[in-house]
């Protein structure tokens, strides 16, 4: 068994003006570095293992002051772990995107499937979880991923069977999503805003 805490990345520009990022690597502000050692704080009193985190830079830098703060090596990268690909609504405020498309779901050109998000990141989650047991057999490893809102939203969505977190509610910047995975297991244990 490995515990994963997931942490979606801090606060960018365009989460501060509700505009999609996608694949568009955006760097976090100040209000975002925040979000990082906010979510770093809640992290220091457990013990971790590892990070890991999306290649892109909000989520990178995210992992690499969390990391800094509890005393880790600096993150490794994992691509799988990007966030979704939207396509031709990256840029595109919110409100712009719900007008034009009418929900999340819905087929954008050149965009990623809700459903490609969440079977890309759980094969991420698979193989940290398959190192993390080779590591530490038969103790259980604790490792933090940092990651991206759709990410996230999809393996919740994994987790609960369909029913979290509810349609149109954004995750938090910084929040932290505790799991227990096991071979073809992923199970939420805890969800706690930073």
């Amino acid at each position: 068994m490995t515990l994963i805490t997931l942490v979606r990345h801090g606060q960018t520009d365009w989460n501060l003006d509700r505009r999609i990022q996608g694949s568009t690597d955006i760097p976090l502000n100040e209000t975002g570095r925040g979000h990082a050692r906010d979510a770093a704080a809640l992290l220091a009193d457990g013990t971790h293992h590892a990070i890991y985190a999306s290649p892109l830079v909000r989520a990178r830098e995210t992992a690499q002051i969390i990391a800094g703060a509890i005393g880790l090596n600096e993150p490794e990268l994992v691509s799988d772990l990007r966030e979704r690909e939207f396509g031709e609504a990256e840029g595109m405020l919110v409100a712009d995107y719900i007008d034009r498309y009418g929900d999340w779901h819905a087929d954008v050109p050149r965009a990623e499937s809700f459903d490609q998000v969440g079977q890309r990141a759980l094969g991420a989650l698979d193989l940290i979880a398959r190192a993390s047991r080779r590591r530490s057999a038969p103790v259980a490893e604790s490792v933090i991923v940092v990651a991206h809102g759709g990410v996230i939203r999809a393996l919740l969505d994994h987790a609960s069977g369909g029913t979290m977190p509810p349609a149109g509610v954004p995750l938090a910047n910084g929040s932290v999503h505790r799991f227990e995975a096991a071979p073809d297991i992923l199970r939420l244990l805890e969800t706690v805003t930073a």
